[in-house]
């Protein structure tokens, strides 16, 4: 139970912070990747800070002897680049730039009822669906 707690936590404190900076608005992920446009520099800064506080978290969380809420750590063990990686950083990154959703905000999003973010959530559980599919 406290491990469904801590996670429904830990998605609502990250659900909160794409709504505070905007993430959720496709139009201000657009305008900060229209480099020669109306370029919105303020998602470098969630981002930056997101990455802040993710090296210092590792770097503290990494020390203890085991999670809090489980029995050991599940780090992945690859380092190695592959075609499926790279293809998958890619097509997240073009439909990112297309449709300005990424899978978290889209999620946080469905809320307010706007017809492209179902659209967007359609098409990428359709996606998924597809790919399982395809792997089997």
């Amino acid at each position: 139970m406290r491990q469904i707690l801590s996670a429904f936590a830990a998605g609502l404190i990250f659900g909160l912070g794409l709504i505070v900076s905007g993430m959720i608005n496709p139009a201000k992920v657009l305008n900060f990747l229209d480099l020669f446009g109306q370029w919105d520099p303020s998602l470098a800064l969630v981002m930056g800070g997101a990455l802040a506080v993710g090296l210092v978290g590792h770097r503290f969380i990494l020390k203890m002897d085991r999670p809090v809420l489980a029995e050991a750590f599940h780090l992945p063990t690859r380092s190695d680049l592959d075609l499926r990686l790279v293809g998958g950083a890619v097509l997240f990154g073009v439909g990112w730039g297309l449709a300005g959703f990424c899978p978290g905000p889209a999620i946080t999003g469905a809320g307010l009822g706007l017809a492209p973010i179902y659209v967007f959530l359609a098409a990428m559980l359709g996606a998924m669906a597809l790919y399982r599919l395809v792997m089997r």
